[in-house]
């Protein structure tokens, strides 16, 4: 009797102590950070990268989240000021222990977190950094989810060879994102024969575009490629079809398209044509998409856009990555379980970071504004 009293209270001590564990599991979280611009000329796409990977974690964080923890995203605004990123990182990682960073938004600004060392020194990634730019892709700790921008471009250069079209003009974002696009349609121009009659830059974080509508009507090219971002792509749009410019305009991927559209409206849009690296929203047969569009329409998140896919992609392979990290996420066994992931299908989109400084995707596709303000692909 004594024996079976002191079992009862073995499996009573052992229940209080599992308990307790249990509830702690239940309890911890898992910390994500964004460093990006919620404010400034870039806040549009920031808070659009962020309104996404905020839909997907919200739904996974709704179905229970990773092994029973939450995913608590933290952000801060760098109001796309590269010292400002870095400074904000080093603070994040500091306070928070994030175990990965999300959706850095520009080139120069991923640029300064690689040649800080913050990623490097903290073993932390940047996932879905928002940028195809060759230094970003070939950042320690980073990986990026879509094309390059060399690919993109070589890809719009083949097909404009193929029509017969030689004769193009570039205008570029003067900054680390203007270099990286120079140097691929550079490359891309003597590949393919184009001709780049003209090349013209904008400050960065500025719409200042006067100077490059000028050079571009002057220059009267076939094609102007917009190596710009989505604030001054929208006004070079507007002034160059004000100023009677009449070339086919091909804008870069990271234009958000929706913004272009509501902003100059259909007419004022139409016939702008553009890369694309991810799911569109016209495209209902891909998995990945339809699931974004169906969470989407449950949403009431003013800052969702044509941009926020990519931060939805973003958390998406980052989610995957942590259900895939040994044992209890940290920065380590997350950045080990990312360079695992080999053709991962996340719905119709393949991500691939097995191949060090590749970017996760080579898709490149093209689309144009048409009547009404409908993609034609």
């Amino acid at each position: 009797m004594n024996g079976l009293r002191n079992v009862w209270w073995i499996l009573v001590a052992v229940s209080a102590a599992v308990l307790p564990a249990q509830a702690v599991a239940q309890a911890r979280e898992i910390v994500v950070g964004q460093v990006a611009p919620f404010s400034g000329s870039q806040a549009v796409t920031g808070r659009a990268i962020h309104a996404g990977a905020r839909l997907y974690i919200d739904h996974v964080n709704a179905q229970g989240g990773v092994g029973g923890a939450k995913i608590r995203l933290v952000t801060r605004d760098d109001a796309q000021q590269a010292t400002r990123t870095v400074s904000l990182a080093r603070e994040l990682i500091e306070r928070e222990s994030p175990v990965a960073l999300l959706g850095t938004v520009g080139t120069t600004n991923v640029e300064a977190l690689i040649a800080d060392g913050i990623l490097q020194r903290s073993g932390v990634p940047l996932v879905g950094a928002v940028s195809g730019a060759s230094s970003a892709i070939a950042g320690s700790n980073v990986f990026v989810i879509k094309a390059s921008y060399h690919e993109e471009i070589n890809r719009l250069f083949t097909n404009l060879a193929a029509l017969g079209i030689k004769r193009v003009g570039l205008v570029y974002q003067d900054d680390a994102l203007g270099q990286d696009v120079i140097t691929g349609a550079e490359t891309a121009a003597v590949r393919h024969g184009i001709d780049l009659i003209a090349r013209t830059g904008y400050p960065r974080n500025t719409v200042e575009v006067e100077s490059s509508v000028a050079a571009m009507l002057e220059a009267a090219p076939q094609v102007v490629f917009l190596g710009a971002t989505t604030a001054a792509a929208i006004e070079f749009v507007r002034q160059y079809r004000v100023g009677g410019g009449d070339a086919t305009l091909y804008g870069m991927s990271i234009i958000d398209t929706r913004q272009l559209l509501d902003k100059l409206g259909p007419e004022g849009a139409r016939g702008f044509a553009f890369s694309v690296v991810l799911p569109l929203e016209t495209q209902r047969t891909i998995a990945v998409n339809l699931e974004y569009l169906r969470l989407r329409e449950r949403s009431d998140d003013p800052d969702l856009s044509g941009r926020s896919i990519e931060g939805f992609i973003a958390a998406k392979a980052l989610v995957h990555a942590l259900r895939n990290a040994s044992g209890t996420p940290a920065p380590a066994s997350v950045v080990r379980s990312l360079r695992t992931m080999r053709q991962v299908d996340l719905g119709g989109y393949q991500i691939d970071f097995a191949q060090p400084g590749r970017a996760g995707s080579r898709y490149v596709d093209f689309a144009m504004l048409g009547d009404g303000g409908r993609v034609v692909h």
